[in-house]
């Protein structure tokens, strides 16, 4: 881990993945994995520390999404206050808007790609993009990470996998969503937002969540 040469924040570091090089998240292997959430756990702790009550994490890959380096690495944000995403995502409902969610997709069955490791990988109704992925915590674990960070993340690996398998070489955008129900999310980057998207806000999908879900569930180990 490396301060970043041109940070844009107050504080901003590097997570390099591995001292092999690799191109992708999906090439770590599940020790290599464990470090890399384990740089992050450790960060967001002092993070809090110091002051700085949020911590966003996020990988870019492919140069669609804004990765200017080959070898695999993250970035971590210290921020000073919760990004505006988080609070929306807390404003949205009373209680835990997350825990109705996984509530309500769990339910309804077909657009969950797949229960692992007290983890839920599905593919929200509401999506921006084709092949949208949400990764969290079926249970509130009432804040931190912990050790589910470690499947969450070697989970996240094998969808971006089964993802390639099913569309080639795409480029995505990951990123860590701290608070009392912490959660990954996975933005292929497989569609030009035009200006119903950008002015609208309206999101139109080429593949329903529904057949992304089923895809993903067949591609994955």
């Amino acid at each position: 881990m490396v301060p970043n040469l041109y940070p844009a924040f107050e504080r901003q570091e590097v997570v390099i993945h591995a001292p092999r090089h690799v191109r992708s998240l999906a090439e770590l292997t599940a020790a290599e994995l464990a470090l890399v959430a384990e740089a992050w756990r450790l960060r967001a702790a002092a993070a809090a520390r110091d002051g700085f009550p949020a911590l966003h994490a996020f990988v870019n890959e492919g140069a669609a999404a804004g990765a200017s380096l080959p070898h695999s690495h993250s970035q971590l944000v210290w921020l000073r206050e919760l990004p505006p995403a988080v609070v929306a995502e807390q404003e949205a409902a009373a209680g835990c808007r997350l825990c109705a969610l996984l509530a309500a997709e769990r339910g309804a069955g077909d657009r969950v790609v797949v229960e692992r490791d007290g983890l839920v990988a599905l593919c929200p109704a509401a999506g921006r993009v084709p092949y949208e992925i949400l990764v969290a915590p079926a249970v509130h674990g009432g804040g931190g990470f912990g050790p589910a960070l470690d499947g969450a993340l070697a989970l996240a690996a094998d969808l971006v996998r089964a993802l390639q398998a099913a569309e080639g070489h795409v480029a995505w955008n990951l990123w860590l969503h701290s608070g009392d129900h912490w959660h990954v999310e996975i933005l292929p980057r497989l569609a030009t937002f035009g200006g119903v998207e950008l002015g609208a806000g309206i999101y139109v999908l080429a593949v329903a969540p529904e057949d992304a879900a089923a895809a993903l569930r067949e591609r994955l180990p």
